[in-house]
């Protein structure tokens, strides 16, 4: 119990503040409650189970440079779709493609808390108590488990206040910052692991490609408005 509840609180404090608690904040306007529980529920029994499991095996294999490149481009997907908004297609649309959302939640969450300091913290805390007794990594997992939950939901809840008391489509464009702004800090890390992290490449890269992102981002805006005249 001692071991539990010390990974408990090791892992909330951990996560208070860190981008995948806010990322929740911008599920909120952009996805149905359910989804959002249902698919970082499953990405964090997922990430604590390699975390325990093998993740201290796989983080010396793991290249990071390309773990962050892919969380930049889930985090560009993400601010992209939630500017474009929703299809209209009715609820046949939303019964044929309902694990659709899930899945996406789910590897964003995945991929922006892989390698995170939370997963890092899990794999030390198993390192640390384990001791290649199954008892003791049992402890470990739900320790880590409940604890990233608790923390996610505070971030969840909050998004949810904002959502019934911002006015409509201030959420969004929140929800589209805080996207944009992990994708390009995700390209800064890529980039600062590629060619070094002070080097002057990898600023004028993740600035480049930020910029060509959000051109096309004003572009959807333009295009959007255009048929909402029309």
């Amino acid at each position: 119990m001692i071991i539990f509840l010390t990974v408990l609180a090791t892992i909330f404090i951990a996560e208070m503040g860190d981008k995948t608690q806010l990322l929740l904040v911008a599920m909120a306007g952009k996805y149905k409650i359910p989804h959002i529980l249902t698919g970082t529920w499953l990405a964090t029994a997922v990430l604590n189970l390699l975390a325990v499991g093998v993740g201290a095996a796989l983080g010396s294999y793991l290249d990071m440079r390309v773990i962050k490149i892919a969380a930049a481009l889930a985090f560009f997907w993400f601010a992209y779709s939630t500017l474009r908004g929703e299809d209209d297609d009715g609820e046949e649309n939303e019964i044929k493609h309902r694990f659709g959302p899930i899945l996406g939640i789910f590897i964003s969450f995945f991929i922006g808390e892989l390698g995170d300091k939370t997963q890092l913290s899990a794999i030390t805390l198993a390192a640390t108590y384990t001791d290649h007794n199954f008892a003791n990594a049992s402890y470990v997992f739900f320790g880590c488990t409940l604890g990233l939950i608790l923390a996610d939901l505070i971030g969840l809840i909050v998004g949810v206040v904002l959502k019934s008391k911002m006015p409509a489509g201030l959420l969004n464009n929140l929800s589209f910052a805080i996207f944009a702004l992990f994708g390009a800090a995700s390209l800064r890390e890529a980039f600062g692991l590629i060619f070094g992290a002070g080097s002057r490449i990898s600023v004028i890269l993740t600035v480049g490609i930020t910029l060509v992102f959000m051109g096309i981002c004003v572009l959807t805006v333009y295009r959007k408005a255009k048929r909402g005249r029309e």
